[in-house]
């Protein structure tokens, strides 16, 4: 079975390594494919690249591809928020993700931490956990066309903090589930592939990966099609929760996982 990870963050953005340490620890791990996606710029967030670290990314991982080359497949590609506006020219795909809502003041944080989440809700939502539950899932409807990505990101991201303490949004309220079905019907019509994302496993955050088995099940009856990444911060964490993801989606009714190579969308039995 091919090994690959097309979600990986580096010292450039977020990430903990540099591409390189990234590149060896995915050889070492036996991985077939390495995609890099770095985020985007947006405003000043300092969890996201500069336009000046965007361009020495893109040509870092560039010489990278090269130098490791019979190695492994390496891709550049770039994790590009809802709303950032830089150019997605010349990556060799598109993570399409809202880590952000915009709000009256500017863009309230979706997963910097649960007290920013919980304060936002009741200050721009009326303490309406499902409105905003509600705003979020819109906006990600209209994802792929906002930034034209091959895979969509961590679809129910707003559950991050849902297991640590009480959780912030109830999940099975009508309300909820009609604006994920809604967004994933939507996003089914775009061709993309939908992430099954382990990063949270990773940080203790979350015992399953996202997004939720509920609609991981709509996803499958739409008959789209998903692939597997790790969101990765760290490279000793690559591969993390990888057979966890596909125990879930055997449990789902999937039959297959998609991966990107050579330009090219291909799929795998599972």
């Amino acid at each position: 079975m091919i090994k690959s990870n097309y979600h990986t963050h580096t010292f450039y953005c977020d990430g903990k390594d540099t591409p390189e340490e990234m590149v060896k620890a995915a050889i070492e791990s036996g991985l077939d494919i390495l995609g890099f996606s770095g985020h985007s710029p947006l405003g000043d967030a300092d969890w996201c690249m500069s336009e000046e670290e965007l361009t020495d990314y893109k040509a870092e991982i560039l010489n990278l591809k090269e130098k490791y080359s019979g190695e492994i497949e390496i891709l550049c590609g770039l994790e590009h928020d809802y709303y950032s506006e830089n150019s997605t020219d010349g990556f060799d795909y598109i993570i399409g993700s809202v880590h952000a809502l915009k709000v009256s003041d500017g863009l309230l944080p979706l997963d910097d931490s649960r007290e920013i989440l919980e304060n936002g809700i009741n200050k721009y939502f009326g303490g309406d956990a499902l409105a905003l539950a509600e705003c979020y899932f819109d906006t990600l409807s209209d994802v792929v066309r906002k930034t034209s990505a091959q895979i969509i990101g961590h679809t129910d991201l707003i559950t991050k903090y849902d297991e640590k303490g009480a959780p912030l949004f109830d999940t099975t309220h009508p309300r909820y589930t009609a604006a994920y079905t809604k967004a994933v019907k939507k996003l089914c019509e775009s061709g993309a592939l939908f992430e099954v994302n382990t990063g949270a496993m990773t940080r203790g955050l979350r015992t399953t990966p996202y997004p939720h088995k509920d609609i991981l099940k709509v996803i499958r009856e739409c008959g789209a099609d998903v692939i597997i990444n790790s969101d990765c911060h760290d490279r000793n964490f690559l591969t993390y929760g990888f057979e966890d993801a596909l125990a879930l989606l055997k449990e789902c009714g999937f039959h297959r996982v998609a991966y990107l190579s050579k330009g090219t969308v291909k799929f795998q039995k599972i």
